[in-house]
């Protein structure tokens, strides 16, 4: 019998991507069942993946005396309800990322997490630089940059389309406080450069309404440009831009700036110079320390007892969505806050 039998609430490009065949491949897991936001989508999903259960609701899945382990795929808006529900059942959890809508939100999760030990309670970590993540770390602790001076982060967006229908990141109703990939690119930072202290944002919406899944037109909650600065504790600063409306850009890349060096990562890259250095050149990333997506590998050995939950815990989600629910007050009040 299974030792990982898994019920899977949500089931998105992600976790039908990766998270339900990565999970099959790994000896002693089973998916048990499955519900998505349809009958309909339930049925074609475990027709795809030969999953013998579907559940007309999500409760049903944690109900489910068949399953030890909830995987949660769905938008920002379930993702604290399910793991509540999930821990209080007895059952380890698996929640997408972002964490939650809100730093209330994350904070009841981790509660909830420590007050059962016994179960693993982890969120599906920001991908985007595991490939160069120990090779920046080493070169830091090496002191090729020297002091970290500041942090800049650019992602490239598309030419604005007022016409398309309401995405459910443009929902508020349904992302809560996260913007773009705002906090997964900030996750990513706080492992080479430590957290932020407080945080000054600037945003705009452009699109006023869209039209729902309905066919109704709704108002636009979350903002196409961001602009954020903040300080690090390390002493440095931080300027992270994320937008939908920035085509073309060009230099679509995170930069380390310091003292002594400067390290550049795309999204498949990395690149750096030291002083006296005319340009930047590619810094090869060795086999050893390529990071690769291991997140359903990783979880199912918590679970085992084998390896402790790294990527990531729910301690390091609530801090991310402290540092996404500061944004948010910022851009109300147009003032410094605290994280």
């Amino acid at each position: 019998m299974s030792d990982v039998r898994v019920g899977v609430v949500g089931a998105g490009a992600n976790t039908t991507a990766r998270h339900i065949p990565l999970l099959q491949g790994i000896d002693g897991v089973e998916i048990v069942g499955v519900v998505n936001r349809s009958e309909s989508s339930s049925s074609t999903v475990a027709k795809r993946f030969g999953i013998p259960k579907t559940y007309g609701h999500w409760e049903q899945a944690v109900a489910d005396r068949d399953t030890n382990t909830i995987v949660i795929g769905t938008w920002p808006y379930l993702h604290c309800p399910v793991t509540l529900a999930a821990l209080a059942a007895g059952k380890h959890v698996l929640t997408e990322a972002r964490m939650a809508m809100n730093a209330d939100e994350a904070g009841r999760m981790l509660a909830a997490s420590l007050a059962k030990l016994g179960l693993v309670a982890q969120v599906v970590p920001s991908p985007i630089t595991l490939f160069a993540d120990a090779t920046i770390q080493r070169l830091i602790t090496e002191g090729f940059l020297g002091q970290l001076l500041a942090v800049e982060s650019r992602i490239r967006g598309g030419f604005i389309d007022s016409e398309s229908p309401m995405h459910w990141r443009e929902n508020a109703e349904l992302s809560g406080n996260n913007i773009l990939a705002m906090g997964i690119y900030y996750e990513a930072i706080v492992r080479w450069a430590g957290r932020v202290t407080n945080v000054m944002a600037r945003a705009k919406t452009f699109t006023v309404q869209r039209l729902n899944e309905s066919g109704e037109p709704q108002s636009v909650g979350v903002p196409e440009h961001l602009d954020v600065v903040a300080d690090l504790k390390c002493g440095a600063q931080l300027h992270m831009q994320q937008s939908a409306v920035t085509a073309l850009l060009q230099d679509d890349a995170i930069y380390l700036f310091g003292s002594e060096g400067t390290l550049r990562l795309t999204s498949d890259r990395l690149f750096g110079g030291r002083k006296g250095d005319e340009q930047l050149t590619e810094i090869p990333i060795t086999a050893e320390e390529r990071g690769e997506w291991q997140v359903e590998e990783d979880f199912v050995a918590s679970i085992r007892g084998e390896r402790e939950v790294t990527h990531t815990t729910f301690a390091d989600g609530v801090h991310y969505m402290e540092f996404t629910d500061a944004v948010a007050r910022s851009i109300r009040s147009g003032r410094l806050e605290a994280v």
